[in-house]
């Protein structure tokens, strides 16, 4: 999607509407096609993750027939990898890898975000040699882990090498603390020329008392004024919801807000797998969404899970 587009994409605010009583069913033939914006691969074997625990439930190869498991009969007919914060060493290993795959078409996936720090002095040279690339679509740096300074997104250096992506025509994904989010809209401010996307709905925390709620809110609103972001309605279901232990309803007040505060244009499905296991499987997420979104118009319905997406990625 070209910017002009991208910036078109901000659409009216339409009233919430209630949870639907029942979610599509697996066998349901007018379940809609899902592109997923957000899905990670790795193998501990041949990439150094250095945020993976040993021995921890995500402590294990997750590849591409993995997911072809985990997505089966969900009618995902398209995905786009999200880069996994790989050890510096490893981010060229991790990007051959993955646009080897995208090359092969032998699997969901056609695109990918890249890992890449904007402050790092050599981030130029390298975004650079993907600059017609049919698969690359932008790069992230993870801003949520405490190895990363609060802040670090306004840093000068890190603000001019986001904006060494809008010439190359790539997109920039954010994935930050809650209370970070006023400096998205900065950052949004520094760089008019440039696409985003806000992952996993800014991070909300299943256990936000009302006024983090409320905060939270208030600054992805503050975020949405801004027309050159759009939405990945993803991953915040990791965010201590516990195994088993909530339905669809609970999810309902962050995915409607906001859905309703971006408009439908620029809002993308995110599947978060594997990560998103902690929470439960990959269907019962899709699932979940799919029911909490049922009783919006189908072609807004189509718009979140495959449309928007289509578009911006030029897939």
């Amino acid at each position: 999607m070209h910017r002009r587009s991208f910036l078109a994409a901000a659409a009216g605010v339409a009233a919430t509407p209630l949870l639907a009583a029942d979610p599509p069913k697996k066998d349901d033939k007018k379940m809609l096609p899902v592109i997923d914006t957000h899905q990670h691969l790795w193998d501990p074997a041949k990439l150094k993750l250095g945020w993976l625990k040993k021995g921890s439930p995500l402590d294990a190869k997750f590849g591409p027939e993995e997911y072809a498991a985990a997505t089966k009969d969900l009618n995902v007919v398209k995905s786009v990898y999200m880069e996994v914060d790989v050890v510096a060493d490893d981010r060229q290993k991790e990007a051959d890898y993955i646009v080897g795959l995208c090359k092969e078409a032998k699997t969901t996936m056609v695109a990918a975000i890249l890992g890449g720090d904007p402050a790092d002095k050599n981030f130029g040279t390298y975004v650079a040699q993907f600059k017609d690339s049919k698969y690359v679509k932008g790069f992230r740096r993870v801003l949520h882990v405490d190895a990363t300074p609060t802040g670090y997104m306004l840093k000068d250096e890190f603000v001019k090498g986001v904006q060494l992506l809008s010439d190359l025509g790539m997109i920039f994904d954010l994935c930050i603390r809650p209370a970070e989010l006023p400096d998205v809209a900065k950052l949004l401010d520094k760089c008019l020329d440039n696409r985003f996307v806000l992952d996993h709905c800014g991070n909300p925390q299943a256990k936000f008392t009302a006024k983090q709620f409320d905060q939270w809110k208030a600054d992805t609103a503050e975020v949405a004024k801004r027309k050159n972001v759009m939405v990945k309605v993803s991953g915040f279901v990791a965010n201590g919801y516990e195994k088993g232990k909530w339905k669809a309803e609970d999810l309902a007040p962050v995915v409607n807000h906001i859905i309703d505060t971006f408009g439908v244009k620029r809002c993308m499905f995110g599947g978060d797998w594997p990560v998103c296991t902690s929470a439960g499987s990959y269907a019962d997420w899709l699932t979940a969404l799919r029911q909490i979104i049922s009783n919006r118009p189908e072609e807004d319905q189509k718009r979140i899970l495959h449309d928007n997406a289509a578009r911006l990625y030029a897939i």
